[in-house]
């Protein structure tokens, strides 16, 4: 298979498990299907859980009542070998404004739960914080699957078969670097295909893509990488903000920062730019992080 085959045939996965399955089954809820990308670990992506039940929410919607902001809570690991229910309570729908709320299960459990609002585009003041000068372009940068050697066999193909070109503008953090421990850093992907022109679609992507190397502003503040022997991260909750549409198949640049870890938490935050410096969206996210002793 060519590499542009490749490409877009990690994109075409990423579509295949974006697209649910609507069911008659409704109580007081709209219910929805979905399947789950395969991963080494055998659980569940928590940015695709997080897209998957923002799509179902955005189903029981007019297509120009679109999502600005989400708050959700990671409840248990989910099993990346079974399908996912998810079910969508209509909370509110307003002249303006609809509120929904989403719970993803397995095994008659909730794994994942979130409350979303969405808006029409109205009019009304505007302004964004500009995106810093000086970051490297991705151009100049090589996608982290080159930047990487002597990672487990079954890491190193999940970073070559993901949907998305990453590409750290310091050292990716999967093993060791000399890099300052500093908590932030600055982070540029994009999908690896063209997707549709849909914008759900592009706004469920950008949410998936969200999840992705935000833990690590905390992580790189102490010097710790992912293949650390005894390390345990887990998201705790996810919070995010929809501020312009954007496509995600075009370069963006996600600028992230940790302003506290103790207890065993660390909390991240993040904004996320188009290349052409527009502010498309800002997220937060809490994990649980036990960094095993290193005396």
């Amino acid at each position: 298979m060519t590499a542009d085959a490749h490409a877009i045939r990690t994109v075409e996965q990423l579509l295949e498990v974006l697209d649910l399955d609507s069911t008659q089954a409704r109580t007081t809820e709209d219910i929805f299907t979905g399947s789950s990308h395969a991963m080494p670990s055998g659980r569940i992506y928590g940015g695709q859980v997080l897209a998957q039940s923002l799509l179902a929410a955005e189903r029981t919607l007019p297509e120009d009542r679109a999502v600005h902001s989400m708050h959700g809570y990671f409840l248990r690991p989910g099993d990346a070998g079974q399908g996912i229910t998810i079910a969508v309570d209509r909370i509110h729908d307003g002249r303006s404004f609809s509120t929904r709320r989403s719970q993803a299960y397995q095994n008659g459990v909730p794994i994942f739960s979130m409350i979303a609002s969405f808006q029409d585009d109205d009019p009304g003041v505007e302004h964004a914080v500009a995106m810093p000068e000086g970051v490297p372009s991705p151009d100049s940068l090589l996608p982290d699957e080159q930047r990487v050697e002597g990672l487990p066999p079954g890491t190193a193909r999940m970073l070559s078969d993901r949907a998305a070109d990453v590409r750290h503008v310091d050292s990716p953090l999967f093993l060791p670097s000399d890099d300052a421990r500093v908590p932030q850093q600055a982070v540029w992907m994009r999908l690896r295909a063209p997707l549709p022109d849909d914008q759900r679609i592009h706004r469920a992507a950008l949410a998936y893509l969200s999840d992705m190397t935000i833990q690590e502003s905390i992580l790189r503040a102490h010097g710790v990488y992912w293949a650390l022997p005894g390390l345990k991260v887990a998201s705790l909750d996810h919070a995010m903000w929809w501020h312009r549409p954007a496509r995600v198949d075009e370069w963006l640049l996600y600028l992230q920062e940790s302003p506290n870890a103790r207890g065993g938490r660390g909390l991240a935050q993040g904004r996320i730019y188009t290349q052409a410096g527009e502010l498309v969206a800002s997220v937060a996210q809490e994990i649980m992080v036990r960094v095993p002793s290193r005396d």
